[in-house]
């Protein structure tokens, strides 16, 4: 259950977006920085953290919950820009990679969402984002986030 307690601290985010996903033209992918403070709770069941992205102008935190019950974390996204909390991600990790999946949308199209986390070592990790638009039959990578620790593990 303490699955997210190396995010626990500071660190910066360098963030690679593709800016229109699950269209047919060239990929074009936008790239821009953030920070983000971790913070563990619930004896390393629950985590929280929120970043900034200075040059966007907006925030975004996310609440991690583990299920004592079913062995899976629910992830759950919420953005500045609309003040809304998105549907959870669920899901966990087989050593250092953790595998989430959901159902949002995306401009009004359903999607299944598939959230990756990479452990790189004690300061180092990857999140990546994947839409599939037919129900999970083919996925497209559309967000990377590279995360260096930049920080020392806040207290519990």
């Amino acid at each position: 259950m303490n699955d997210f307690d190396f995010l626990t601290g500071t660190w910066d985010v360098a963030n690679r977006r593709l800016t229109a996903p699950l269209t047919s033209g060239p990929a074009t992918w936008e790239e821009f920085p953030g920070t983000t403070t971790g913070r563990r709770f619930f004896d390393g069941a629950g985590n929280f953290d929120e970043i900034s992205f200075p040059t966007l102008g907006r925030r975004g935190a996310t609440l991690r919950l583990f299920d004592r019950e079913t062995g899976q974390w629910s992830l759950s996204w919420a953005d500045s820009r609309t003040g809304r909390l998105f549907p959870p991600v669920t899901g966990r990790f087989t050593g250092d990679r953790g595998d989430f999946y959901g159902d949002d949308t995306h401009e009004g199209r359903p999607v299944r969402v598939h959230f990756v986390w990479h452990l790189l070592g004690p300061d180092a990790a990857r999140w990546e984002q994947e839409f599939s638009a037919d129900g999970g039959a083919s996925w497209e990578l559309n967000w990377t986030m590279d995360f260096t620790r930049t920080g020392r593990a806040a207290a519990a």
